[in-house]
């Protein structure tokens, strides 16, 4: 869902109905920065702060980066560190604090599950972010884009109070080269053995070749997994074999990227199904091909507790009525090298005009490459910055063709663009492919819907699940 969509308010609001509501954990420090400079004119990110325990810290970030009323509307974001490989404690304390925040809020007053969704390309912050979700008791870890073969590990260790490592993808390394994050909670203020409970830990994968290899040679225990097929939004995975585009230059996905659900069954741990999955009869026929259940990101991503701009969101909501909201598999807008969605809305950068129109800038730096340098010291690079920058660190200028800063439109979707002499920063609004139907949840005389309208429709199926959402549902869904 990108940065902030799946937010502690959707996140709550879907848990209180007896789903698994799952907060993005992508970015938090930067988006916990800019809420507190926006005023936190509710005052939920401090009182969440409030509760962090581990002492000095929430002060340490508060006085950072909280502006009281919030900044002028075109005064800059003050910047967050990069992050890198020797992230200072300011960085780690932010990262801490952050996931911690977003975790507490989501459960808070209620004793529903609650998950955090993290992208395994994005290592450089993962240990915080796991961290401080599991202060504030994260029940589900869940994480996809790559082969997240350690994570069960680091749960391990950090649950049992130790320092945790964690393997850093850094392009151009030595067989003998030993790149790693770590994290001690030690060096937070954290007492030595201090246990935490060891979250469940659902991988998200593509395939049963890679459920199978997670399940067997992953450092821990693995304890189910989300099936992902590519009408999902956000990132995809890459087609098997050698990259083919259709007309329209979109990845052509065949038969050899349709999970082989009987293998994973064959495992014996639970699994979900993703991608286009928000109907009662798919639904159905999940449970009927032995899944634990399903998972719903896009009729989620555009309800009113979700963290887009309401003005983007009726945008959608609008197109999606007239038969439009077009959402295209972008090969190349992903500085991952990931296939990813994205909705074509005017304004946006998924409007060539827009995009050629921004100067290219990487300030955020969460997709940043770590690449080895010639002396053995590691540099930072990322194909959304400019041209001149990128070649100079070695890069290839055919790598940056078509490339987005996804940090910086990501952060814009959920209304804390960065403001800069040229306007503010362009939004890029990403869904699955069936965002053309989102208009099944409005009703004719409104122009937005709930997350329980949601959890209602797909319920409806089945008499269990129109006793749990009863008193949240909007009959038009229960009959």
């Amino acid at each position: 869902m990108g940065v902030a969509v799946s937010n502690w308010r959707l996140a709550r609001a879907v848990s209180l109905l007896d789903g698994l509501g799952v907060v993005s954990g992508t970015a938090l420090a930067m988006i916990l920065a800019r809420r507190l400079q926006a005023g936190d004119l509710a005052g939920e990110m401090r009182r969440a702060l409030a509760h962090l325990p581990i002492p000095g810290v929430a002060e340490r970030v508060i006085a950072a980066y909280y502006v009281p009323g919030g900044k002028e509307p075109d005064t800059p974001f003050a910047l967050t560190p990069l992050p890198n490989l020797q992230s200072g404690p300011a960085l780690t304390e932010l990262t801490v604090a952050a996931n911690f925040a977003e975790v507490f809020l989501a459960k808070e007053g209620h004793s529903g599950l609650v998950g955090i969704n993290l992208l395994e390309k994005v290592q450089l912050p993962t240990l915080p972010s796991l961290y401080g979700a599991m202060l504030a008791n994260v029940d589900y870890v869940l994480m996809g884009a790559g082969i997240p073969r350690s994570i069960p590990g680091a749960l391990d260790k950090l649950a049992a109070g130790e320092a945790a490592e964690l393997k850093i993808d850094v392009a151009g390394s030595l067989p003998s080269d030993d790149f790693h994050s770590t994290l001690d909670p030690l060096t937070l203020g954290v007492a030595r053995g201090t246990r935490l409970r060891r979250p469940q830990f659902l991988a998200i994968v593509s395939s049963a070749t890679l459920a199978i290899t997670l399940a067997r040679k992953s450092n821990g225990r693995v304890d189910g997994f989300v099936v992902e097929g590519e009408l999902a939004g956000g990132h995809n995975a890459a087609p098997r074999g050698q990259l083919q585009l259709d007309p329209s230059g979109q990845p052509i996905y065949g038969p050899r990227d349709v999970p082989d659900l009987g293998k994973i069954r064959e495992l014996g741990l639970p699994f979900w199904l993703a991608g286009s999955c928000a109907r009662p009869e798919k639904l159905s026929e999940a449970l009927g091909l032995g899944a634990a259940g399903i998972q719903v990101g896009t009729a989620f991503a555009f309800c009113e507790e979700s963290g887009i701009d309401p003005a983007l969101k009726r945008e959608v909501i609008r197109a999606s009525r007239s038969g439009g909201a077009p959402v295209f598999t972008d090969p190349v807008a992903s500085p991952t090298g990931f296939p990813f969605k994205v909705v074509g809305i005017p304004g946006t950068v998924s409007e060539p005009g827009v995009y050629s129109a921004r100067e290219r800038i990487c300030d955020i730096g969460y997709l940043r490459q770590p690449y080895r340098t010639g002396d053995g010291s590691i540099g930072y690079r990322c194909p959304g910055e400019p041209l001149d920058v990128y070649t100079r660190k070695g890069g290839l200028a055919e790598e940056t063709v078509g490339r987005k800063c996804l940090c910086n439109a990501l952060a814009a979707t959920v209304g804390l663009g960065q403001p800069r002499d040229s306007g503010t920063e362009p939004a890029l609004v990403t869904a699955g492919d069936e965002l053309r139907d989102i208009a099944r949840f409005v009703q004719p005389d409104k122009d937005g819907y709930t997350a329980a309208d949601v959890m209602c429709y797909l319920r409806g199926a089945t008499e269990e699940g129109r006793k749990l959402t009863a008193a949240g549902c909007n009959p038009q869904y229960t009959s």
